[in-house]
């Protein structure tokens, strides 16, 4: 027993030290542990460490772990053992022909089916691969960029102006998407630079949404060969940057400038063509910052609880219901700022008590502290019915609840003694039975 004992006293540290160096386990963004965050960042080539440090920096600095590997590295895995060691995705290797280890398409698609998150950024040197992702996330890269490597979003109108006069195809956007949630509630001034390829969206995937779209002066071409045809995509139908939340609440980020993200363009100034004023900075810092905010879920993202429902004047909640009962039902929902649950405020909220459809449909109010709540009557039908809050907004994660409950008829012994509506009904009886006694009185009496 002491060999033993001296064993193990040896052994323990051992194991440990060989268990820290695995990666942990991780889950989609989880409401018990929001803060513990692992991204696995992929890259075509190691220079872009430090040509896009200020970004990655910016993700250290709000406590992300980045794991920065080479996208072809033989051992690339998201998932082991049937759990998966990263929360999100970041594809920087646009050239990529072929991913490392068991990584594929397959893989990053269930990776994000399983409710995690992805950046993927292209330029004009995308492969297949890239494209295959980002058409089943429902965005597709324009075909001609395929065809002709050199071609790239161009604009004679939303320009950068610099001191050469260029071929156009270095951007300045600043028709963002009107969204706080999304972009922040602080203003973005500047405009963004944009150089890469465009894309549009699939018209049957109702989930995607433009961020910064291009301008009706835009088109997609060789800005160095003369056009011979029609360009295949042109104005408002280009995406610079688009998003996506699927309905497992998984977010993605899809953009066809790498160099969006860059050191030089972060702090590179910038004067759009037809405008006086030049800022000294982009809005490239503050815009990536904040769109990853939203897509890493530190801002948006709503959790629900205490659901509660019980009768009037009661607090504990009933096993069912009886038909026109007054009950009160209230929730708490809350909201992620990326550092605490905050209470979470709208007055759009509602709540729905459903039994096929919905035969009720209330606002909650709010107290501004997260408490929502209402009261109502119990319909006069009896069945089982479902409290079900069904709530979508833009740019945050959408809720649903249900909860069953049932709801049955008045006992025979539950009812009225007398019922007021019936009171004519009463009277035509008694009325009926003094006519018959006084029929009979006369017609046996009256000679």
């Amino acid at each position: 027993m002491a060999k033993l004992a001296l064993l193990l006293l040896f052994a323990l540290p051992l194991l440990l030290s060989l268990t820290s160096l695995l990666p942990l386990p991780c889950n989609a963004f989880s409401v018990d542990r929001p803060t513990d965050r692992r991204l696995l960042v992929l890259v075509d080539d190691l220079a872009i460490r430090s040509s896009h440090s200020r970004f990655f920096s910016s993700l250290q600095a709000r406590g992300y772990d980045l794991d920065l590997r080479h996208a072809d590295d033989p051992g690339l895995a998201l998932r082991r053992y049937g759990q998966y060691l990263y929360d999100g995705l970041i594809l920087f290797s646009p050239s990529v022909q072929r991913f490392g280890g068991s990584l594929d398409l397959a893989a990053v698609l269930d990776f994000v089916d399983a409710g995690h998150d992805l950046i993927l950024a292209a330029d004009s040197s995308t492969s297949d691969l890239i494209r295959e992702i980002a058409t089943e996330c429902g965005v597709d890269f324009d075909e001609a960029s395929g065809l002709d490597p050199a071609a790239m979003v161009i604009d004679h109108t939303s320009y950068a102006v610099s001191e050469t006069e260029g071929d156009h195809t270095l951007i300045a956007s600043d028709d963002f998407i009107k969204s706080d949630v999304i972009l922040g509630d602080k203003k973005i001034e500047a405009p963004v630079l944009f150089r890469g390829i465009g894309h549009s969206l699939n018209t049957a995937n109702s989930l995607v949404l433009k961020v910064l779209p291009a301008s009706p002066a835009a088109y997609s071409a060789n800005p160095l060969m003369k056009l011979s045809s029609p360009p295949s995509l042109t104005g408002s139908a280009i995406s610079l940057v688009s998003i996506v939340q699927a309905r497992n609440n998984a977010r993605i980020l899809i953009t066809g400038s790498l160099d969006m993200f860059s050191n030089r363009f972060l702090k590179s100034g910038v004067q759009k063509a037809g405008r006086s004023i030049k800022h000294k900075k982009s809005g490239n810092e503050q815009f990536v910052t904040e769109i990853s905010k939203w897509v890493f879920h530190e801002r948006g993202h709503l959790k629900a609880v205490n659901v509660r429902h019980h009768k009037v004047g009661e607090t504990n909640e009933p096993s069912m219901y009886r038909i026109n009962d007054d009950l009160e039902y209230s929730v708490e929902i809350y909201e992620w700022s990326g550092s605490s649950w905050e209470p979470y405020v709208a007055d759009d909220v509602q709540v729905q008590f459903y039994m096929m459809s919905p035969y009720v449909l209330k606002t909650l109010a709010t107290d501004h502290k997260g408490l929502y709540s209402t009261s109502f009557k119990v319909p006069d039908v009896y069945g089982v019915f479902q409290f079900k809050v069904e709530h979508q907004k833009l740019g945050y994660t959408s809720l649903s609840l249900s909860k069953q409950i049932p709801v049955r008829p008045f006992r025979h012994n539950e009812y009225e003694r007398f019922i007021t509506t019936a009171f004519p009904y009463y009277g035509a009886s008694f009325s009926t039975m003094v006519a018959f006694f006084i029929f009979s009185i006369v017609y046996l009496y009256n000679k």
